[in-house]
């Protein structure tokens, strides 16, 4: 980020005692993107009290949807939306649903900013945090009706495995978020990651297959995006899992 940009977060003052399921990118923006921080973020970016990490949310500070959004309506929140292509349309097709897009690449969210101002949509809000602490502190128990979770990072190497967003500690967080007959969303176009995620999910608690056979059929809801082309190009099987949340919250 470029000195005339708008400052990150509140700079890290620790460290988190186990691995996150990210890298943090940062760098120089482009006028545009600074642009966006400085006139857009006030309308779109949601303020976080941090903890002890930069992208860290602290506990306890949860917000009210009905307030930040200004009505009650639905809410489908993105973990990993990148620079926005996905959730922007999205937005943009569904006006009576409110949409929370999750990154902490800031000028990935600055794009989607951009992208969301001309589009001209207004239910949109971004968070710059890390998605499990968002899903535990930020976002109120049962409060989305939809998760979508993207092409996460496949840390395809097998001793960075241990990385991956998508484990039995993150299927949990993900069940008390969603509101009971709420949907995860999943994609990939790693196999190995798929089969993980599968298997973590048929065998978590709260969670039943929203689909049949052994992959889900292709969200229609999510746009074709240049990284999924890119996947696809080079003979990666693009593979979707939908599973609904069952009981209470």
């Amino acid at each position: 980020m470029s000195e005339t940009a708008p400052p990150s977060p509140a700079p890290s003052r620790g460290f988190r005692d186990r691995p996150v399921s990210f890298v943090r990118r940062s760098g120089r923006m482009s006028e545009a993107q600074e642009r966006a921080w400085r006139e857009l973020a006030p309308a779109f970016v949601i303020d976080v009290d941090r903890d002890e990490a930069a992208t860290s949310v602290r506990p306890g500070t949860v917000i009210d949807p009905a307030s930040v959004w200004g009505r009650t309506a639905p809410l489908i929140a993105e973990i990993g939306s990148g620079q926005g292509h996905a959730i922007v349309h999205a937005a943009a097709a569904a006006s009576d649903t409110d949409f929370l897009a999750v990154e902490v690449f800031a000028a990935g969210l600055a794009r989607t900013m951009l992208d969301a101002e001309r589009a001209g949509v207004e239910n949109l809000r971004l968070v710059e945090a890390n998605a499990p602490e968002v899903l535990r502190h930020l976002l109120p128990a049962g409060s989305l009706s939809e998760l979508w979770v993207f092409f996460p990072d496949p840390w395809h190497k097998k001793k960075h495995n241990k990385r991956r967003l998508v484990t039995d500690e993150f299927a949990g967080i993900a069940a008390s978020a969603l509101r009971p007959g709420g949907v995860l969303r999943l994609a990939t176009d790693w196999e190995d990651y798929a089969r993980q995620m599968r298997d973590v999910l048929d065998g978590a608690d709260g969670f039943a297959r929203s689909f049949e056979g052994d992959w889900a059929p292709r969200f229609d809801g999510r746009v074709l995006t240049a990284f999924e082309r890119k996947g696809m190009r080079v003979g990666r099987e693009i593979r979707d899992l939908a599973y609904r949340r069952s009981g209470g919250v």
